[in-house]
């Protein structure tokens, strides 16, 4: 598709953010298990992709330490956050290896780290990974899927936010 007298707008990143901030995301902390133990982070930018295939789609940041393990490790997991586990969301969204330290969590059939409590989880096999500016756009074929009850964790205009919709600021 082509737009016709429009030249692209490149916005300074604050604005950027201060925009997009008014879309809401869902909070999920990506995992998987390397040959050091398990690694993860937190990830805003996660989304269904297609039915047929059954693919997800996240988007780790180049600077990302866990991404390269991921990749390395051909599978992960995407574990949906749910509203009570803000605090979980912060440790996974820190640089560091101790992610895990007093956090429980059960392998998936591919050994990926559901975490505990997790509002849902989708274990996937790396599908394809794409070049997008300072991220990646990684796509993983679905293997396995469940879900539990109670309501997300989501971020909105640089926060997070619990207790259901209509909590969010004006």
């Amino acid at each position: 598709m082509e737009l016709s007298g429009t030249e692209p707008v490149s916005p300074d990143q604050a604005r950027f953010r201060e925009v997009l901030g008014h879309f809401v995301s869902g909070v999920t902390v990506v995992t998987t298990m390397g040959q050091d133990g398990p690694h993860g982070f937190t990830c805003q930018a996660f989304a269904a992709l297609s039915l047929s295939p059954a693919l997800v789609v996240f988007a780790p940041a180049r600077t990302s330490l866990t991404w390269p393990r991921i990749r390395s490790a051909g599978v992960f997991c995407v574990n949906v956050l749910k509203d009570d586990q803000e605090a979980l969301g912060r440790v996974f969204a820190t640089k560091g290896d101790a992610k895990f330290d007093g956090v429980g969590w059960g392998p998936s059939a591919k050994g990926c780290p559901i975490l505990a409590g997790a509002l849902a989880w989708v274990e996937c096999e790396l599908a394809d990974v794409h070049d997008a500016g300072d991220h990646l756009l990684v796509i993983g074929r679905v293997l396995d899927l469940g879900a539990g009850e109670g309501h997300p964790l989501v971020f909105y205009r640089g926060g997070f936010y619990r207790g259901g919709f209509g909590a969010f600021p004006a």
